[in-house]
């Protein structure tokens, strides 16, 4: 898939301030070539987002197989812009925190400190497979997640117990994902989604949730704000929930370029919360001006990923397996 670039990766120095303990540091983006930009990013986050896997596998056959999706479904067009998913995909990280059940969860059974990338490799390969793997994959994908799910239990901080199979639970996270992955594209994506499209998003991706057993799945753009209205009460900002959300937000893991780049997709991501996500998970907000330059900076640098990345090779093996010698594609 080919996109346009939309600028070179300068930009003025990323927001810094505090809020109730948790400290934005101000980053300021090199000013560095295209090359170099380049280079890091298909040397590492290509890696990191693949790994090992054997795609063929999951994304080339059968063929006329168009998955849970295809290649006409808002779903490919959304999770098919790696910029707008990075930061979709973090705001996701920073709003189910919020959920006690759910932070518990992570807390007690993930090695997500120890293990980032890990954490990162493992949510990437279940969205790619189940929005552009064959049916057949995309099944087995689900299933094994139920598999994990079912060891997945304890006690939240109130004493309340949980499970990570709990149909409530799987529609939070479904729900709080999807939301997000959403905000992210109309703000950073490559190309329009006219509003028609954003209920069509929903509505598709319920078919994921459903599979894994959540129940009640939103599937209209209202219906997903009816469902946090519903659910904010039994939100909260609890100590594993604040030490989630500092270690996304403040977390150094690299240096120099790298290091920029994680704190623009990170502030990039605290922008798209829903206001009352931020103040709950008490996250400080770029300011105006602050949060302008963000934006732009984050729009330049989807641009060079895209040029750094080319086209998608798992899209280019998905639309292969559906339109492939004597297949008509999706509509």
């Amino acid at each position: 898939m080919k996109h346009l670039q939309r600028g070179a990766a300068d930009s003025d120095a990323i927001c810094s301030g505090t809020k109730m303990g948790i400290q934005l540091s101000a980053t300021p983006l090199p000013v560095v070539s295209l090359n170099r930009i380049k280079e890091t990013i298909s040397a590492n986050l290509r890696s990191t987002l693949q790994g090992d896997q054997e795609m063929a596998e999951i994304f080339s056959g059968p063929q006329g197989d168009p998955g849970y999706f295809g290649p006409g479904s808002v779903t490919w067009q959304v999770h098919g812009d790696l910029p707008s998913m990075l930061v979709g995909g973090i705001a996701s990280l920073l709003l189910q925190s919020l959920h006690p059940l759910a932070m518990a969860g992570v807390a007690d059974h993930s090695n997500y400190r120890e293990d980032p990338l890990g954490r990162l490799q493992r949510t990437a390969l279940f969205v790619g497979t189940t929005s552009f793997g064959s049916t057949q994959a995309a099944d087995r994908a689900i299933e094994m997640v139920k598999v994990i799910h079912s060891r997945v239990l304890g006690v939240g901080p109130t004493g309340e117990p949980y499970q990570a199979n709990d149909p409530d639970l799987l529609t939070w996270v479904h729900v709080a994902e999807t939301a997000c992955f959403l905000r992210a594209y109309r703000r950073f994506g490559d190309r329009y989604l006219p509003r028609s499209a954003w209920d069509k998003y929903f509505l598709e991706m319920s078919t994921v949730a459903t599979k894994l057993g959540a129940r009640e799945v939103p599937q209209t753009f209202q219906e997903v704000r009816e469902y946090f209205g519903r659910v904010r009460p039994s939100l909260a900002l609890t100590n594993q929930s604040r030490d989630g959300i500092s270690y996304i937000v403040n977390t150094t893991n690299s240096t120099g370029v790298e290091e920029a780049l994680r704190a623009l997709i990170v502030q990039a991501a605290i922008g798209i919360l829903p206001g009352w996500a931020r103040d709950l998970g008490q996250i400080r907000q770029p300011g105006s001006v602050e949060g302008v330059g963000v934006d732009m900076a984050m729009r330049s640098f989807g641009g060079v990923l895209r040029w750094a990345l080319g086209e998608s090779e798992v899209l280019r093996l998905a639309t292969q397996r559906v339109t492939g010698p004597g297949v008509t594609q999706a509509a």
